[in-house]
């Protein structure tokens, strides 16, 4: 059955009730974001539409250690929560349409959102600068009296973001101030999950919490998206052609990136940008047009080959890597889709594993879910775990 089927049930079984009752209004708030995230249209739409809310959108700036950070705030016209909502790697930041769709449809059932602009993230780079970013952002909503009235928030992050937001809530200043922070599709060790990104080897859990066995025995090979692997080509380009080749190299991995990145949500655009791509890797010298060249190719295993003896450098700082970090003192909140290839669904269950008797959590591994973003056609089973896994963060 597909997710129509879903609305359907959740509509009759909690219509006629979540008035009155806020532990079913959990249920038909989270079914009504996830349907319209999937664009249902008809009747199933038109029953939820009494759970929508009045949204106001206004740019802001908020004060962060590192510079002004341009923010976007979502406001509906009752708020019940307040929560910050954090972009993983892309180019397009806070403009990225899934995100806005997200804050917006959050937004429709009472949860007041902030999506910050993080200018390393938006150009493929992950650094300690943006989580101190992410726990600026916290706390500069948490004092806003007008979003959150107990000075108390939720925190969301997607992809990378998700990792980096569990270690924000984790620290002194966030600590009591902090409800719940939810990793979508996110890491528990940064280097693990660059290791994985050039060798597609996945760590199995054994029952005692180490690898299974010895080291072949406790590794599963899934081919690994070829996004990862540039983005890592991209910070160590500088240490693999000669200096006058950097800038170009760098310049045509990103615009294969922007492509990677348009090929999800505007097809036509994601064509123009790989032909510029092509264009560009024709006009390099070697060895860069040899680089990019398996850029374009999506060949990830000589590109991991290339790079995977240079990550010893990259990625050891601890406020990269939940399992490395404090843990938080809220309820975590873990959101994976099972066969993710660009951030494994394996970092969810070691970070499980390290939260375990430090925090409380939840955990779902979803068929539902590529990277972070829903996939339509799964079956009624797959979605109503989404849903209640959803409805639980809303209790919150």
């Amino acid at each position: 059955m597909r997710l129509q089927a879903l609305a359907s049930v959740v509509v009759v079984l909690v219509t006629t009730t979540a008035v009155t009752a806020p532990y079913l209004r959990s249920y038909s708030r989270a079914a009504a974001v996830f349907a319209r995230m999937a664009h249902l249209e008809g009747r199933v739409m038109n029953a939820f539409e009494w759970e929508r809310e009045d949204v106001t959108i206004e740019m802001t700036t908020v004060r962060s250690r590192h510079g002004d950070l341009r923010a976007r705030l979502f406001i509906p016209a009752h708020i019940r929560r307040a929560v910050t909502l954090v972009s993983g790697v892309n180019m397009l930041g806070i403009e990225e349409p899934r995100l806005y769709g997200l804050a917006y449809e959050l937004a429709s059932v009472g949860v007041a959102v902030i999506t910050p602009d993080t200018p390393d993230l938006k150009r493929f780079d992950i650094t300690p600068r943006t989580t101190d970013m992410i726990e600026d952002t916290a706390l500069w909503l948490s004092r806003q009296r007008r979003l959150t009235q107990h000075g108390h928030i939720g925190m969301i992050g997607i992809s990378f973001a998700g990792g980096l937001s569990i270690i924000a809530a984790g620290r002194p200043a966030l600590r009591d101030r902090v409800d719940f922070v939810l990793s979508f599709g996110g890491h528990g060790d940064f280097p693990r999950a660059l290791r994985f990104l050039c060798t597609g080897k996945e760590p199995a859990l054994s029952a005692n919490g180490g690898t299974t066995g010895s080291q072949a025995a406790g590794e599963v090979y899934r081919r690994p998206h070829d996004y990862g692997v540039a983005i890592i080509l991209l910070d160590l380009a500088d240490r693999l052609v000669p200096s006058a080749q950097v800038g170009p190299l760098r310049e045509a991995i990103l615009k294969y990136l922007l492509a990677a990145h348009h090929e999800l949500i505007d097809k036509r655009l994601a064509r123009v940008s790989f032909d510029e791509a092509l264009r560009l890797a024709e006009a390099l010298p070697e060895p860069s047009r040899t680089y990019m060249r398996q850029v374009n190719d999506r060949d990830v295993e000589k590109l991991g080959q290339l790079v995977a003896p240079l990550l010893v450098s990259l990625g050891g700082d601890a406020d990269l890597s939940p399992e490395r970090s404090a843990p938080p003192a809220c309820r975590v909140y873990l959101l994976h889709g099972t066969d993710d290839t660009v951030i494994p669904s394996f970092e969810t269950l070691w970070l499980e594993r390290y939260l375990q008797g430090k925090a409380p959590v939840r955990v779902l591994l979803s068929g539902l879910i590529t990277h972070a973003e829903l996939d339509r056609q799964q079956d009624m089973r797959e979605m109503w775990k989404l849903v209640d896994f959803f409805a639980d963060l809303l209790r919150q």
